[in-house]
């Protein structure tokens, strides 16, 4: 029988719609949490029910090392110029043999932050941007 390992959280590729971007280095904060409702009527038990209320999702966070495209950096001018652009963004975990594994897909994402990068002249690490993603829904398809 064949062994089932885990999937290693460094082998994976982001896709953005319609913006080819270099690989990224890290993403992060695609939680979903469901809000619990305390509940009870005067007939019930001496305990409180549990209902599921509201859903939130989490800010997606992306990293990457800065190169020459402007395209993440034009999505955020957009929302900045009032303009709300949504777009689906998947991440897809790779297994060893770089097949596709796992696939999450941020739904009607937009950019709500956007960090250029930090400078240090005694560094030699690689410059990194950062986007945080709002967005309205996470789906797991593999």
């Amino acid at each position: 029988m064949p062994r089932n390992d885990p999937l290693r959280n460094f082998r994976f590729r982001i896709e953005l719609d319609g913006i080819t971007q270099a690989a990224f280095s890290e993403a992060s904060g695609f939680d979903v949490t469901t809000e619990p409702i305390d509940y009870r009527t005067g007939t019930e038990p001496t305990h409180v029910r549990k209902l599921p209320g509201l859903t939130k999702y989490g800010n997606v966070t992306l990293k990457w090392g800065i190169t020459d495209s402007k395209e993440i950096f034009e999505w955020h001018q957009q929302i900045v110029g009032g303009e709300i652009v949504r777009k689906t963004v998947r991440i897809v975990v790779i297994d060893e043999a770089g097949n596709d594994k796992a696939r999450f897909t941020i739904l009607e994402a937009w950019p709500t932050k956007y960090d250029p990068m930090d400078l240090n002249a005694k560094g030699n690490e690689v410059a990194i941007e950062t986007l945080e993603l709002v967005n309205e829904g996470v789906k797991r398809e593999a």
